[in-house]
């Protein structure tokens, strides 16, 4: 009678490389031999400060209460460690450390001023440099290109915000920006 034929034996495959085999067989091969003749090095990644902030409502909330003259204070967690941010309206403290304050500067705006002692005190905190620039990115009156943030330190054009601090002292205008206060009818 007919026979039912077998299936055929499957051909075995031989395994594939995992991507992070690859990544692990090319970190040895750099490590023993060196860059091939034309790899390319990885470009730097570019990282937005201030970005993570922007978006977020809490901070979003102290912008508003920082430009109205009100109070506002939340927490944060950064490397394991709880941080406070708050404002009064007049200034922006971390950790109950002033960073950022306010001046008036006329009836309708106010001069924005860094305390460099702080700046330069906290620029190893991630969380620090992200707040400064994004209260930079919050306020669009107030430029912010003078102020770069490299290998761990904060730069004023080409020098660091430590050197300045002693020639030049410890605020760093940055700036006037529109606020919506409601001041009384003596003040100016």
């Amino acid at each position: 009678m007919s026979e039912i034929p077998e299936k055929a034996p499957k051909k075995i495959k031989d395994k594939k490389q995992t991507p992070q085999e690859r990544l692990d067989a090319l970190r040895y091969n750099h490590m023993m031999y060196g860059p091939t003749e034309g790899e390319q090095k990885l470009a730097p990644r570019k990282v937005d400060y201030g970005a993570s902030y922007l978006k977020h409502p809490k901070f979003q909330s102290l912008m508003k209460a920082f430009k109205n003259g009100t109070a506002f204070k939340f927490d944060i967690t950064s490397n394991g460690k709880v941080f406070s941010i708050a404002t009064d309206g007049s200034q922006i403290t971390f950790n109950d450390k002033m960073l950022c304050y306010s001046r008036p500067l006329n009836k309708y705006e106010d001069n924005l001023l860094l305390d460099r002692t702080a700046a330069v005190q906290f620029q190893g905190i991630d969380a620090v440099v992200h707040l400064i620039f994004a209260v930079l990115k919050s306020l669009p009156e107030v430029s912010m290109d003078q102020l770069t943030y490299s290998r761990h330190q904060f730069y004023f054009g080409l020098e660091t915000l430590e050197s300045g601090a002693a020639a030049l002292g410890p605020n760093l205008l940055m700036g006037c920006y529109k606020h919506t206060k409601v001041r009384e009818r003596g003040q100016f």
